[in-house]
C-alpha cells in the first residue's frame, strides 16, 4: 500500500505537469510573439524616386511598428538583380517583397497583366487609375495573383504616366518610324510599339543606360522621376509627354513569408503598405511637373505632340484590346472590366 507521503507527491507531481500543460502554449506563444522574421525588400527602382523614397519609409515603419521582430532590409536600383530576378525571388521566398508593373505576369496571368496598363492608353487619367486600383478590382487583382504566382499584392504604389525620351525629337508618327526604342522583354510592348511604326528591342531594366550610350536603342520610355534618378537623360535629350500607358507598381509580398507571421503583423504588414503607398501617389503626381522640368533644367528639350496626334496613336493601337484579351477569358473579362470604370 502506497503511504500517504507517496500519494501527497503523486498529487504534488500531477499538479506540476498540469499547471506546465496549461503553461505551455502561453510559452509557444510568447516564443512566437518574440520571434524575429526577416523581410528583404529588393526592387529595380531609381535611387531617389517617389516609390523608392516609399519603400525606405516603409522598411523603417516594418522595424518600428513591429518592436523590432521585423527585420526589415531594403534594396533599391537591382542591388539584388534584375527585374527577372527580383520577380523570381518573390514568388520562392528568396527575398520577401518587390515591386513591379503587373503586366509582368502577362505569361502567367495575363488578366494581370491588362491591369497593369496593357496595351496601352486603357488607363484616361489618374481619377480612372484610382476607380480601378483601389476598388474592388484592385483587391480582385490581387486574389488572383496569390493564387497564380504566390504573391500577394498589399498595395498599389505607381511610377504614373510613361514618355518618351529619345536621342531624336519625337512629335508625330512619323518622326517615331523606325525608333529603337527599348521595351520590357513582354510581347505586348513589342506589339504596341511595332503597331506605331517604332523599332522595340526588348532589353533588361538594367542595360538601358549602356545601350542607349552604345547606340543599340535610340530611346526608351519611362516616368520622369526615372529618367532622372538613372540618369538617362545623360545619353538622350530629347522627352516627348506622351502619356501613352500608365504603369502601377503593386507592392508584392510573398505570400508563405505573409501567412508565416502572427496575425498582428500580417495586419500591420498590409495595413501600413496601404498608408505608405497611398502617401507616395500623391508625392508621386505632385512632383511629375516638376520632375519634368527637372530635365529641363539638365538640358533635355520637350517636344509637345497634340491633342489629335495623341489620339491617334491610340486609335492605331486600339486593335490590340481584342488581340490581348484573347489570350483568355478571364484577361477579355478584366480589360472590359477596366474600361467600364473609365
Amino acid at each position: 500500500m502506497a503511504s500517504s507521503s507517496d500519494g501527497m507527491f503523486t498529487r504534488r507531481a500531477l499538479g506540476r505537469l498540469g499547471l506546465a500543460a496549461i503553461a505551455a502554449p502561453a510559452v509557444l506563444t510568447s516564443a512566437r510573439a518574440q520571434q524575429k522574421f526577416t523581410c528583404r525588400i529588393a526592387h529595380t527602382e531609381g535611387i531617389g524616386t517617389p516609390i523608392t523614397l516609399g519603400f525606405e519609409k516603409w522598411t523603417g515603419i516594418l522595424k518600428e511598428r513591429s518592436g523590432g521582430r521585423i527585420d526589415a532590409q531594403h534594396f533599391p536600383a537591382a542591388q539584388l538583380g534584375g527585374l527577372a530576378q527580383a520577380l523570381e525571388g518573390s514568388r520562392i521566398g528568396t527575398i520577401q517583397v518587390t515591386t513591379a508593373g503587373p503586366d509582368s505576369e502577362e505569361a502567367i496571368a495575363p488578366e494581370i497583366a491588362a491591369f497593369g496598363g496593357a496595351p496601352g492608353f486603357i488607363y484616361k487619367d489618374e481619377a480612372h487609375v484610382d476607380r480601378v486600383l483601389q476598388g474592388p478590382l484592385g483587391q480582385e487583382v490581387s486574389d488572383i495573383a496569390r493564387k497564380k504566382t504566390g504573391v500577394e499584392f498589399v498595395a498599389y504604389g505607381e511610377t504614373g504616366f510613361r514618355h518618351i525620351l529619345s536621342k531624336r525629337p519625337v512629335n508625330s508618327l512619323e518622326s517615331l518610324k523606325g525608333l529603337k526604342i527599348r521595351v520590357p522583354e513582354l510581347r505586348i510592348w513589342v506589339d504596341f510599339w511595332k503597331t506605331l511604326g517604332a523599332n522595340p528591342t526588348p532589353l533588361p531594366y538594367s542595360e538601358q543606360y549602356s545601350a542607349l550610350s552604345t547606340g543599340v536603342i535610340d530611346g526608351l520610355d519611362s516616368d520622369y522621376f526615372s529618367i532622372l534618378g538613372f540618369k538617362w537623360h545623360e545619353q538622350a535629350k530629347e522627352v516627348t509627354p506622351t502619356a501613352h500607358w500608365f504603369l502601377p507598381k503593386a507592392v508584392r509580398v510573398n505570400a508563405r513569408w505573409l501567412d508565416s507571421l502572427p496575425a498582428d503583423l500580417r495586419d500591420m504588414v498590409r495595413a501600413s503598405a496601404k498608408e505608405v503607398f497611398a502617401e507616395q501617389r500623391a508625392t508621386n503626381r505632385a512632383n511629375a511637373d516638376k520632375a519634368l522640368a527637372d530635365l529641363e533644367k539638365v538640358g533635355c528639350k520637350v517636344n509637345r505632340i497634340s491633342e489629335a496626334e495623341r489620339a491617334k496613336w491610340a486609335e492605331m493601337t486600339a486593335p490590340l484590346f481584342d488581340q490581348f484579351g484573347s489570350k483568355s477569358p478571364e484577361t477579355k473579362a478584366m480589360i472590359e472590366k477596366i474600361r467600364k470604370l473609365a
